[in-house]
């Protein structure tokens, strides 16, 4: 979660970051999910490996968007956790992305909350022009020196 974390700070969006579980600490996390909304959140983040549970019985317990983050395992490689946050029941929804993608996950949270700030759609048009500079700016250069020279200076 720390490139969830990094892209928020790099935003200047605040942010909470909490260590729970499903399944160790069920009663603290349906606490913190029930109050989420009452504290201000406007989206939560759940990172999980394994069985997954995490951001589904997040989402149970709120009406905010709840984006998972499946986490890679020494078993699956994350393929189970994957297919855990996706394959929800019907009526509790949850956002995934990919294995070990939080910062795709901050991303997506900038850019519902931004839905509702200009500034912070402002700064994600940015942040997008700034993606497309930096492949533009490899693609001139792969096509002036050739692939060979360009891997070669990359290391």
């Amino acid at each position: 979660m720390a490139a969830a974390c990094s892209t928020f700070d790099e935003f200047g969006v605040p942010y909470s970051l909490r260590i729970l579980s499903a399944h160790r600490v069920p009663h603290e996390l349906a606490t913190v999910a029930t109050a989420a909304k009452d504290d201000n959140y406007q989206v939560i983040i759940a990172a999980a490996g394994m069985a997954a549970h995490l951001p589904g019985v997040i989402a149970a317990h709120t009406t905010l968007p709840v984006i998972g983050v499946p986490l890679q395992s020494k078993v699956l490689d994350g393929q189970d956790a994957l297919y855990s946050i996706v394959q929800m029941p019907p009526g509790v929804p949850v956002a995934c992305v990919g294995i070990n993608a939080a910062k795709n996950a901050a991303l997506l949270a900038l850019q519902i909350l931004a839905a509702s700030d200009s500034d912070l759609s402002d700064a994600l048009i940015r942040y997008k022009q700034t993606m497309a500079e930096t492949v533009l700016n490899k693609d001139k250069k792969v096509q002036a020196i050739g692939y060979r020279a360009y891997l070669q200076e990359r290391g």
